[in-house]
C-alpha cells in the first residue's frame, strides 16, 4: 500500500512539474513574440514606412444583416483613416468567405464603399481564414512587399511576427476604440495561437488556396464575386 501511494506522489509530482514547463514554455514564447515587434506597433501619425503597398485589414465577425462586429468596424475605421491620410491608396480586406452563407470580406468592402473609398482601390482575399494565411496570401496572391497592418493590438503582435517571417516589411496600427466584451477569452486564446504560429512560421506550409497572382496595384474589382 505504501509503495502504490509513494508511486501515486511521484506520479504527481511530475504531473506538476510538466504542467510547470508548459506554463513557462508558453510564456517564454509570448514573451518573445511581443517583444520581437513590439517596436513596430506604431501610431496612425507616427508610421515610419514610406511606399506602402496597402493597409491590410485582417477580418473579423459579421453579424445577419451584413453588419461588422464592433472589433472589425473599429479595424475598418482605422483602416479608412489611414486611407484618407494618404497612408496608402490599396485596401486589401481579408477574412473569411469559406461558406455561401457566411461573408467577411463583401461586409468589409461596402464598409469602405460606402464612406467613400473607390472600389477599385479596394481589394478582397476571400480565403483569409486565419492570421498565417492571409499574410502568407498577401504575399503571394496580391504581391504585397510593404504593408500597414489594421487590427487590435492583442492580435497585432502575433501578426506582424508572421510577416516578419514571411519577409514583409510591415507596421501595425492598432484598432482600439472601446472595450469589447469577451476580451479576455480572446486573450487567452491569443497565448495559444502565438505558440501555434511560432512554429507555424518555421514551418511554412502552403495556405489552403492560392491561385493566380492580383497584384495589389492593379484593380480591386478584379477580386469582386
Amino acid at each position: 500500500m505504501k509503495i502504490i501511494k509513494n508511486k501515486l506522489i511521484m506520479a504527481f509530482l511530475i504531473l506538476i512539474f510538466a504542467v510547470i514547463l508548459v506554463l513557462l514554455f508558453l510564456l517564454t514564447v509570448n514573451a518573445y513574440i511581443k517583444t520581437s515587434v513590439r517596436d513596430r506597433i506604431v501610431s496612425p501619425d507616427n508610421i515610419p514606412m514610406m511606399d506602402t503597398d496597402c493597409i491590410l485589414v485582417l477580418g473579423a465577425g459579421v453579424w445577419a444583416g451584413g453588419r461588422p462586429s464592433f472589433m472589425l468596424e473599429d479595424r475598418l475605421l482605422q483602416a479608412i483613416e489611414l486611407y484618407n491620410a494618404g497612408v496608402s491608396d490599396r485596401l486589401l480586406m481579408s477574412g473569411d468567405h469559406g461558406r455561401k452563407d457566411y461573408d467577411e470580406v463583401n461586409v468589409m468592402k461596402r464598409f469602405a464603399v460606402d464612406r467613400g473609398v473607390p472600389s477599385s482601390h479596394v481589394f478582397m482575399d476571400h480565403a483569409g481564414f486565419s492570421t498565417y494565411e492571409s499574410l502568407y496570401r498577401a504575399r503571394d496572391v496580391f504581391k504585397v512587399r510593404k504593408a500597414i497592418i489594421v487590427t487590435q493590438e492583442y492580435h497585432l503582435y502575433r501578426a506582424l511576427y508572421i510577416a516578419e517571417k514571411l519577409g514583409l516589411e510591415a507596421y501595425g496600427v492598432p484598432a482600439d476604440r472601446r472595450e469589447y466584451y469577451g476580451q479576455t477569452a480572446r486573450e487567452l486564446r491569443e497565448v495559444l495561437a502565438r505558440v501555434k504560429d511560432f512554429f507555424t512560421t518555421i514551418i511554412k506550409p502552403k495556405p489552403a488556396y492560392l491561385g493566380e497572382p492580383i497584384p495589389i496595384d492593379g484593380d480591386g474589382d478584379l477580386t469582386n464575386d
